[in-house]
């Protein structure tokens, strides 16, 4: 056995946190901090001096020699460029190590190379990157040594969000400003600041190293463009849950140590539907603590999968046929001192404020369904979504039966008079206790489900930012706060008032309540009867961004200029069109130099075999047979190799926007499709040893 480990001891020991801050900052500067903190005061220069040299000294002593912003630029990962400590020699030779305030607070990088959607220019390289006090920095350890990480925002030389963090800072305001609004008027007086928490769900698969290497649709796309599957999927649904692995609980043991040392709460891990497939999850963090950890965790499970020489895939769909992987994104609104808005207690019939946030929270869903939609586009989640294993495209929200009883009073009798208890779940065995039942089952097809005090938004694609998803949330929550707080405020009879509010919301954004089966093919129907919207596709996605309605909430509410949404819009559907064209051109390298090659050689063989047979007096039926079966998908195969190049190449002369992308969905996926259809067949029936990669098999059961 190796030496013992106690999390309590290290966790968080990488992190430039509140206890650090308290032992090494002078109690001035350490007030003037928290400060800015909670309340968003400005920092001045001669204590951000102070700050950053006690941050810089701190790093020293756990090894560091380079500091760096690590921000989140438009690319969907995060950025960073490293600078060590030193700064001019000194006369006798040695080196000073500094790190001023002013570094501390601001740096420049080149802003000309990120995708900004047009809102700066090659020409126009300035980008200014901002520390955001409100997430710690902390020391990562990797193969470049000891590197100081300071969580910034970024932004252009003229003030636009050229990334994820600045618009869920500005959600976040948002909805704390109308949160305390609305709780004002229950009579809380002394919470001080609401926080949407949020606890993200991560799921994730692991491949061998040396059998991804030999497939270049992994390395190129991080997901399998072709592939046949193997005679066992996921239908025992015995990797569930299942033990894990020795080499997968090695990879999680490193996984788990790295992530606590830098603050990460990794709480949950098990293996997941899929053969291969795991989840790691956190407890909640305030919003954009929780971005900047989901990041970690990313980063970390792809650094210590090499280490154990595997690869992890956190593309939502990397194999066909099975489970593809999600991001369960969970949220709620907290108040400083613990009052979660979304715990509806013990008889929520009665709990009149929580009543009115979750109608408020059934409004917003419901007319920015759309919105919602978009925030878990994805290519990778065109894929999945809709598919038999994860939400549908159509936005519902699942209350239970418990809330769902207490709307249906409201919205028939105008009142709520009773809420259904859990009651008692019988086991039927004398040594097992009664246990006590939740009032609501779970339900694993919606999109929108709330699960007791949180709501969890299960669309989220599982390699992409949460901040787009918590910036929506956020704010459409927020409108939803506003408007209902203009009316309750210049309300003669308040009682009255958040009454008939409460009905009157419960009522007109019922159809967007559905208990039901998310994956059946009946809900599509009567979601199209309700008039819920069924967004198929990110390209279809993306102009609910740029829509009257949106601008002018986003704008309202200070998180999105016009400027910034189109921008927005036009990197979307540009990163679309380059996603697509590189797995197409990447299936055409592989059809055209491994496919077709070693079917054509395999033919051989199998024709000498044919007339080898023959000329043994033999019949050679089956042979023969065998061989114009391949043949015949051979040709297929070319065909619709010649069709995908043909279609590519128009693509990719188009202009890029909005139309690319849509060629690049409606005529260039399909035939991607095509051309799989063909060379699966052909892997199924041609020699393994001729064939030129590793199998479905292969990868998802030999790791």
């Amino acid at each position: 056995m190796g030496e013992l480990l106690n999390v309590a001891d290290i966790f968080g020991e990488d992190v430039f946190n509140d206890t650090v801050m308290q032992e090494r900052l002078p109690k001035k500067v350490y007030k003037d901090l928290k400060k800015t903190i909670e309340e968003g005061k400005e920092l001045e220069l001669a204590t951000a001096d102070v700050i950053a040299h006690e941050m810089k000294e701190w790093a020293i002593e756990k090894g560091a020699t380079h500091y760096t912003h690590w921000f989140q630029p438009l690319t969907g990962v995060t950025a960073e460029k490293h600078d060590s400590f030193i700064s001019a020699p000194m006369g006798n030779g040695k080196v000073l190590m500094s790190f001023s305030g002013k570094e501390l607070i601001k740096g420049e990088p080149d802003a000309s190379s990120f995708p900004s959607g047009g809102l700066r220019a090659t020409f126009e390289a300035r980008g200014y990157t901002a520390w955001d006090c409100t997430s710690p920095a902390f020391v990562r350890h990797d193969a470049a040594g000891a590197t100081l990480c300071i969580p910034t925002a970024f932004c252009s030389y003229t003030g636009e969000a050229l990334d994820q963090k600045t618009p869920l800072l500005r959600s976040m305001e948002a909805v704390n400003a109308q949160s305390l609004r609305l709780i004002r008027l229950f009579g809380n007086t002394t919470s001080k600041k609401v926080t949407p928490s949020v606890g993200p769900e991560q799921e994730y698969f692991l491949v061998d190293a040396a059998k991804f290497q030999q497939r270049k649709d992994l390395i190129y796309t991080g997901r399998t463009l072709f592939g046949a599957m193997p005679p066992k999927g996921q239908e025992l649904d015995d990797h569930y849950f299942g033990t894990i692995r020795q080499r997968i609980a090695g990879f999680m043991k490193d996984v788990n140590e790295q992530l606590w040392r830098v603050g990460v709460t990794s709480k949950t891990q098990h293996n997941e539907v899929a053969p291969a497939q795991h989840e790691l999850a956190p407890i909640y963090a305030e919003a954009n603590v929780a971005v900047d950890h989901n990041h970690l965790v990313m980063q970390t499970l792809k650094r210590v999968a090499c280490q154990h020489g595997m690869k992890c895939l956190l593309h939502e769909k990397p194999f066909a046929g099975v489970n593809g992987s999600g991001k369960h994104n969970n949220w709620s609104l907290t108040t400083d001192d613990g009052k979660n808005l979304l715990d509806p207690g013990k008889t929520p019939h009665e709990n009149i404020q929580f009543l009115l946030v979750l109608t408020c929270v059934l409004k917003a869903v419901d007319e920015h369904a759309d919105l919602l939609r978009e925030s878990a586009s994805d290519p990778g989640n065109d894929h999945r979504l809709g598919a038999n294993e994860a939400p549908p495209a159509i936005i519902s929200v699942f209350l239970g039966e418990q809330l769902e009883d207490v709307l249906e009073q409201l919205i028939s009798t105008g009142e709520a008079t009773h809420s259904l208890k859990g009651g008692k779940l019988e086991t039927g065995v004398r040594t097992l206790p009664d246990l006590a039942k939740d009032a609501t089952d779970r339900n694993r097809t919606s999109p929108f489900a709330f699960t007791g005090n949180k709501f969890e938004f299960r669309m989220v694609g599982s390699r992409d930012s949460i901040a787009g998803p918590n910036v929506v949330l956020n704010t459409i929550v927020a409108e939803a706060f506003a408007e209902a707080c203009d009316v309750l405020e210049s309300a003669e009879d308040f009682g009255l008032a958040v009454h008939d509010l409460i009905k009157k919301y419960a009522t007109e954004h019922y159809r967007i309540v559905f208990n039901g089966n998310g994956y059946s093919d009946e809900w599509v129907e009567e979601a199209e009867r309700r008039g819920l919207p069924n967004i198929r596709s990110m390209v279809e996605a993306i102009p609910a961004l740029t829509t009257d309605k949106a601008v002018a909430m986003f704008e309202k509410f200070k998180v999105f200029t016009r400027t910034e949404l189109e921008s927005r819009a036009e990197i979307k559907f540009e990163n679309y069109a380059k996603a697509i064209n590189i797995e197409a051109r990447t299936m055409i390298d592989m059809a055209s130099k491994q496919f077709i090659p070693a079917v054509i050689k395999y033919t051989k063989e199998l024709a000498d075999t044919v007339i080898a047979v023959k000329e043994a007096g033999a019949d050679a039926g089956v042979q023969a047979e065998l061989l114009g079966e391949i043949s015949g998908l051979l040709s297929k195969t070319k065909q619709a190799l010649e069709e995908l190049i043909r279609l590519t190449d128009q693509a990719a002369a188009m202009s890029e926007g909005e139309a690319q992308a849509r060629f690049y969905h409606f005529d260039v996926v399909p035939a991607m499709e095509a051309l799989r259809a063909p060379v699966d067949r052909l892997e199924m029936i041609v020699d393994k040893e001729a064939w030129p990669m590793p199998s479905y098999g292969d990868l998802m059961f030999e790791v």
